[in-house]
């Protein structure tokens, strides 16, 4: 969100010799963006974004406030005035209406009764506004802008003799209920917005986002109702968006500004009607603030701020900042107990509390280290979301696609005996009866909803179930998937899960001929179990691993490995044997240290054929020292493997 400032009008609060350019430089660099500086007429308007978190910054005083810090921490010159509002008159009479509020919808109310009379406003006052963007009306209706942007809370001003009531009650607006608002334009409210009613029940105010037109100022205005609403910021979201009413007043409100504004809002705009419009107080200030805001205090210690940061901030420094910000800081030997002004809703913990000292200090004068990355040592994350994300990227650039099946299946989908199922009391139908203790049978029940299409290519990561008596059912992540298309190939399947796991960091797969899932291989790190690769049919694979254990084994560690300067040699060996094709390339593998890599290029009855890569990353390799190799591997093959060596 934008505003328009008159730097005249920000010099009222900001004492400094400072240029206008080294202003809008400090709050760039420590706090606001400004965005553009415009001279209109013979005054320069700053134009600065604030962010949302930072209502306290939609007004005059609050960007005084920062560009005092600013400076100061540059060293130049400069001194913050706030507000010294003092009554030049006051009255003994009562509050002549009675006012009944809701406070789960409005936090605080502060009125007062003036006489005043309508006219033209003042050339300064009409000038700051129109340069503000707020079109000029008159000196009673501007009053209420200019203390809304000299402050940071909305005010607003009925006609009291219009309005002729002698309650007004606070309350929340029924569905289909009707109001006219100032600019005219008739609506029908949602419910649930923060309306004022008079004696007759007639909507007088849309309270935070914009009055009636049946108590407007005008010409005639002789006395006034001059009122500061400090309300719920949801219902006014709520209301100014299902409305369409986008007022300033709206925008700040739902915000969430402090209730403490109220009465500096009040007494500020009671100072300008008895300056600007001849006013005088009629009645004794109403105040109504039944839930306080209670004064949040968050201590931090000298480490913790020299931690986050990255760079030893003198004690005494973080509290001199904090101190012009606002705060009431105690210094105890090396920590600093901070109690927030009530203005600073954003600031909940001491992080919030660091960043304030470092943004003031300047993030520019902080040290630009690059981080070591933990010195390459493999990174634990307790979050198992982070490798969640990792499994899910990288199937989805493999061709795959994700589901989300139903948890619960029939007897007949359930694998294993019955009698260790887990069943629903009161299943919803036969086919949800039982928590399903693998994702298998609920992914091919996906494909078999798809017949029509040939080829197909899911997963899922999601929970499986296992009864354990007298306690809640054991819960286990799985990660299954499946893959439909003609002649499906093992191998397709096999390296798939290999650049899968690969990325989450678990290497050096050993697959075995599979006891449990029949036609497949088991899935093994070492002596941990993985999981099963399950052949279904000619054109039917499905896999499923134990997430908790890959968990378990999965790490971030990167290990580099350099480019090869010198080239290899490359042989096929051919062999019949009736061994594991991985327990064959591991012995391979294992014979010398310049065997690059070693897969089954290819199969054919019981031979299978070998690839071998030679490779040595400090010398070229001549043909003796390939075929010393080669005899250490034949020897083993023929000897240890009983394998049948083909020429």
């Amino acid at each position: 969100m934008n505003i328009l400032i008159p730097e005249s009008w920000l010099r009222e609060y900001l004492e400094t010799k400072a240029s206008t350019k080294q202003i809008a430089s400090v709050l760039s660099q420590t706090s606001v963006s400004v965005e553009k500086i415009q001279k209109i007429n013979e005054d320069f308007v700053y134009d600065i974004e604030v962010t949302t978190n930072r209502p306290d910054l939609m007004s005059v005083t609050g960007v005084a406030r920062e560009a005092n810090v600013g400076l100061y921490n540059e060293q130049i010159e400069t001194k913050f005035s706030p507000f010294k509002i003092e009554l030049l008159a006051k009255s003994t009479d009562s509050f002549p209406i009675e006012v009944k509020n809701d406070s789960t919808i409005v936090n605080r109310i502060c009125a007062i009764v003036m006489t005043v009379k309508v006219r033209k406003s003042s050339k300064i006052i009409s000038d700051r506004l129109e340069a503000c963007g707020i079109r000029s009306l008159n000196n009673i209706i501007d009053i209420t802008n200019y203390v809304m942007r000299e402050t940071g809370h909305p005010t607003h001003v009925f006609d009291l003799d219009r309005l002729n009531t002698k309650y007004l009650t606070i309350t929340r607006s029924q569905k289909g209920e009707e109001i006219t608002t100032l600019d005219g334009k008739t609506h029908f409210l949602f419910g649930d917005d923060i309306i004022a009613k008079d004696e007759n029940g007639r909507i007088v105010d849309l309270l935070g986002v914009m009055g009636s037109q049946n108590s407007v100022i005008t010409e005639n205005t002789k006395r006034i109702l001059f009122f500061v609403d400090n309300n719920n910021p949801i219902n006014i979201r709520n209301t100014s968006m299902n409305l369409g009413i986008r007022t300033e007043a709206a925008i700040l409100n739902e915000k969430g500004i402090d209730p403490n504004l109220a009465m500096t809002a009040l007494l500020r705009g009671i100072e300008l009607y008895q300056k600007h419009a001849d006013g005088k107080i009629e009645s004794k200030i109403l105040d109504i603030y039944p839930n306080k805001r209670e004064q949040k205090s968050i201590k931090i210690t000298n480490k913790k701020i020299t931690d986050v940061i990255g760079v030893d901030i003198p004690l005494n420094k973080s509290r001199q900042i904090l101190e012009k910000l606002g705060f009431e800081v105690n210094e105890v030997k090396e920590t600093l107990e901070v109690k927030v002004p009530s203005l600073r809703g954003d600031m909940e913990i001491e992080e919030d509390i660091i960043e304030e000292i470092a943004r003031i200090y300047g993030y520019q004068n902080l040290p630009s280290i690059i981080p070591s990355f933990f010195n390459n040592r493999p990174y634990k994350f307790h979050d198992s979301f982070y490798f969640e994300n990792k499994i899910k990227t990288a199937m989805k650039y493999l061709g795959f696609n994700e589901v989300y099946t139903y948890s619960l299946v029939s007897e007949e989908k359930f694998e294993g005996p019955i009698e260790n199922a887990l069943k629903i009391k009161n299943p919803l139908s036969i086919d949800m009866q039982y928590m399903r203790n693998s994702l298998v049978p609920s992914l091919l029940q996906v494909i078999d909803e798809n017949k029509g299409i040939n080829e197909i290519k899911i997963f899922e990561l999601s929970n499986t179930y296992e009864k354990k008596t007298g306690d809640l059912p054991k819960e286990t992540l799985m990660f299954s998937g499946i893959i439909k298309k003609e002649n499906a190939d093992f191998y397709e399947v096999k390296g798939l899960i290999e650049e899968v796991l690969k990325d989450i960091g678990i290497t050096d797969l050993i697959f075995k001929n599979s006891k449990r899932a029949g036609i497949g291989a088991s899935i093994l790190k070492g002596d941990e179990f993985l999981g099963e690769i399950e052949i279904l049919d000619t054109n039917l694979i499905d896999f499923e691993l134990s997430f908790a254990t890959l968990l378990k084994l999965a790490n971030t560690k990167k290990v580099y490995k350099p480019l090869a300067k010198f080239p290899a040699i490359h042989e096929d060996i051919s062999i019949i044997s009736t061994l594991d094709t991985e327990e064959i390339i591991n012995q391979i593998g294992s014979v010398n240290k310049i065997i690059n890599e070693v897969y089954l290029k290819d199969s054919y009855n019981e031979s299978r054929t070998f690839h071998i890569t030679y490779r040595d990353f400090d010398k070229n390799l001549t043909k003796e020292d390939v075929s010393k190799v080669r005899l250490e591997i034949l020897k083993i093959l023929k000897d240890k493997l009983k394998a049948q060596v083909r020429e």
